[in-house]
């Protein structure tokens, strides 16, 4: 596959907001240069407040060198209007595509990148399938590129990066807004194979009083675990959300999971935001976060190690809430 060509998860891209109140619409990517360890965070949201407001654009960028503090910037907000065709998000000089990614922030921090995207795989489900597309939950998260490769340019006032084949990935969120509190982590394990969590709790009534769900998609050669649908495999695994060192851990069949993930607070940035309800939210970002999992199997009545990931300052991580 070239840098040009199209990947698995293009049609996920695409705008799904349909004009209503009350919704969140966002675009990230994340990815670490294998050159020199610095991590890029770049978001774009879609932000249609629940008031009738007008929708608005707006998002930010960030680099975590490992000899530097991290760099962050912000772009927007801009009235939202509609991309042309084979965009999926534009505001200014900011674009989204397939392809590539573009753009520049507004204010002293000066970020600019241009980065072409390539690879991915087939997309990842982390929460179930049913939930992206028939949009049943609060809010659901996908990764339509989760094993994308990354080639090009990010500049910022302290330095440049230029980039060649820099693992990564590109994932969505749609929904009514943030959750009330949450975890997230994305590592490349090597070889197409990752690890996805999400782990929130909702701010619906009732469902806001329950320990976070943990949402975990493990993908080896190409199979992801847990096998069953991830709703009902979240109801066996518990996350411990905090900082700077959070966990989840369970079982699902025959296999049990354990995973932790350290965010350095030199390198972790605090950013915060509005909901659509217009309720403030903050979420604590790292790109260099330290990851260990493992994962065990079940057999003739023990457990054994059947595979083991130690992620040191490559592993993407985040902490957010509402306080």
């Amino acid at each position: 596959m070239t840098e040009t060509e199209p990947t698995a998860g293009d049609a996920h891209l695409l705008p799904r907001w349909r004009g209503q109140r009350g919704r969140l619409e966002v675009w990230y990517t994340t990815l670490t240069d294998p050159a020199t360890g610095t991590g890029v965070w770049i978001h774009h949201e879609l932000v249609a407040p629940s008031d009738g407001g007008p929708p608005r654009a707006h998002g930010w960028a960030a680099v975590f060198p490992t000899d530097q503090e991290p760099s962050f910037g912000r772009f927007g907000p801009v009235p939202w209007q509609e991309p042309q065709s084979g965009v999926a998000f534009a505001a200014g000089q900011v674009e989204v595509t397939a392809a590539r990614l573009s753009g520049v922030t507004d204010g002293p921090a000066a970020l600019a990148w241009d980065l072409n995207q390539h690879g991915g795989g087939e997309p990842l489900f982390t929460f179930p399938r049913w939930a992206w597309e028939r949009e049943l939950l609060p809010a659901a998260q996908i990764v339509p590129a989760p094993a994308a490769r990354f080639t090009g340019t990010v500049r910022w006032r302290a330095g440049a990066l230029s980039v060649h084949d820099a693992p990564g990935a590109s994932a969505r969120i749609y929904g009514h807004g943030n959750a009330r509190r949450w975890a997230w982590l994305h590592a490349d394990l090597g070889a197409g194979d990752v690890c996805e969590i999400v782990a929130a709790v909702s701010t619906r009534p009732v469902l806001r009083a329950l320990p976070p769900l943990p949402f975990v998609r493990l993908r080896l050669g190409g199979v992801d675990w847990p096998t069953r649908d991830p709703l009902l495999a979240a109801l066996r695994l518990r996350a411990r959300i905090g900082l700077p060192t959070w966990t989840v851990t369970g079982r699902s069949g025959d296999r049990r999971i354990r995973v932790e993930v350290t965010q350095p607070p030199e390198a972790t940035l605090a950013v915060d935001y509005t909901n659509p309800d217009g309720s403030p939210t903050v979420c604590r970002n790292t790109e260099r976060a330290t990851a260990e999992i493992t994962l065990d199997r079940r057999v003739r009545g023990s457990w054994t190690t059947e595979g083991h990931w130690r992620l040191d300052g490559t592993a993407h991580a985040e902490v957010g809430g509402d306080g």
